[in-house]
């Protein structure tokens, strides 16, 4: 399973293809790279790449998957974006944004639907629940306005960023 990191304002997709012991074949997107990877202290590793080793310091940021890497030329700093961040950035971007149709970001159940075509709802307002991982999370209305559309049914399951309601 690929794993995303966003490295400073860039996202990446890694894949670890084979491990055998300290070396790795991984798919970095879409190039193949043969690395040799030893941790040598705590928070300090060493990476052959192609011939070349890298030195690099690898500390944990203010949150959890949240990194900041040194190396001697370079500093970075790294978030792992997992399935579980996905979910709740999603979560949290559908109160925040300003956009009228609420969508979940992977795929779910939907459990409860609280509100009707035609319905006012205030921003913040929960107008769906939605079950995925294990975990039901409550999509809010991101403006003030009025329900136009709701494409989904309790019970349905739904596939990842599929619009369920749309707020006008």
């Amino acid at each position: 399973m690929p794993i995303e990191l966003k490295i400073d304002s860039r996202l990446a997709r890694i894949k670890i293809l084979e491990q055998n012991g300290s070396k790795y074949k991984v798919d970095i997107d879409g190039r193949i790279y043969d690395l040799d990877l030893l941790k040598v202290e705590s928070d300090t590793y060493s990476i052959l790449v192609d011939g070349q080793s890298i030195n690099m310091e690898m500390i944990e940021g203010d949150s959890l998957n949240e990194y900041k890497v040194n190396t001697i030329s370079n500093y970075y700093e790294i978030e792992v974006i997992d399935a579980a961040r996905r979910y709740r950035n999603a979560s949290k971007s559908a109160l925040n944004g300003d956009s009228n149709i609420i969508s979940t970001p992977m795929p779910g159940k939907i459990v409860k639907i609280p509100v009707d075509v035609g319905d006012t709802v205030e921003k913040g307002q929960t107008v769906i629940i939605v079950s995925a991982m294990k975990m039901e999370s409550e999509y809010k209305s991101a403006i003030d306005g009025v329900v136009k559309k709701i494409h989904v049914a309790e019970g349905d399951a739904v596939e990842g960023h599929q619009a369920l309601i749309e707020i006008e």
